[in-house]
């Protein structure tokens, strides 16, 4: 058997997630190294030489010796090196650009610190109210954002399934873990359940771990919380 030309560093996370959702939707081999943070894996001589941020995913395409770090980056360079999920038009290539840069700048850092606060800050001593409030607001308007674009479309960007919906669904469909309300968002729940439907979706958010508390609010959170906060604890800075 063949080394597949794609090798990716990731972890079971929302950004580490995105790249693995692509992998499965293309059917493109590739072979897979899970970064442990509690070992702090990413922060070794030899993953900063891949990625000098020091921040999964990364990947490594060994035919053509290219590295690509930043995962909207990594699924721009996929979608241009397979020819999928990214529309051939200028137009609509830049539609999906928009989007994907939208969930760069705003869906992940808002909702991001909205768990910080919630799910990292708080448990080891550190919880923030008004950071709290700001950050799961900011996180409710910029889903009604989404909702607003998903009214009569079926994907967020150029009318196709792409790339835009990889970078943005595993993010904002962790509302559940960043304690934001979708109440009201009838769009953006019916793209959630669309997305939801995909097996290679599903598969992918099993790689290299599942993480169900990220998506299901039936599923009890409450080890695996207290596990995540620990893993973290050296990220909260005492005053």
């Amino acid at each position: 058997m063949s080394t597949p030309d794609i090798h990716l560093y990731t972890a079971a996370t929302m950004n580490g997630y995105k790249p693995v959702i692509f992998l499965e939707e293309a059917g493109v081999p590739y072979d897979l190294t899970h970064i442990n943070f509690s070992k702090q894996e990413q922060k070794s001589p030899a993953y900063l030489a891949l990625n000098p941020n020091g921040k999964i995913p990364t990947l490594v395409d060994r035919f053509t010796n290219r590295t690509v770090f930043e995962s909207g980056a990594i699924l721009w360079y996929l979608a241009e090196k397979y020819g999928q999920f990214l529309p051939a038009g200028a137009a609509e290539k830049s539609d999906v650009m928009q989007w994907m840069f939208f969930q760069a700048a705003h869906v992940g850092p808002m909702m991001g610190q909205a768990m910080y606060f919630q799910r990292i800050a708080a448990p080891n001593g550190q919880e923030e109210p008004f950071s709290i409030k700001r950050y799961v607001d900011e996180s409710r308007r910029i889903l009604e954002v989404l909702n607003n674009r998903l009214e009569g479309r079926e994907w967020i960007a150029a009318d196709t399934y792409s790339i835009a919906d990889m970078m943005i669904y595993p993010w904002a469909r962790a509302y559940v873990w960043a304690k934001v309300s979708i109440h009201g968002l009838a769009h953006l729940q019916t793209w959630f359940d669309r997305i939801d439907a995909r097996e290679a979706v599903q598969k992918a958010l099993t790689i290299p771990k599942a993480n169900p508390q990220f998506w299901d609010e039936t599923i009890s959170d409450e080890a695996f919380a207290k596990e995540n906060a620990a893993r973290f604890a050296s990220d909260v800075k005492k005053p």
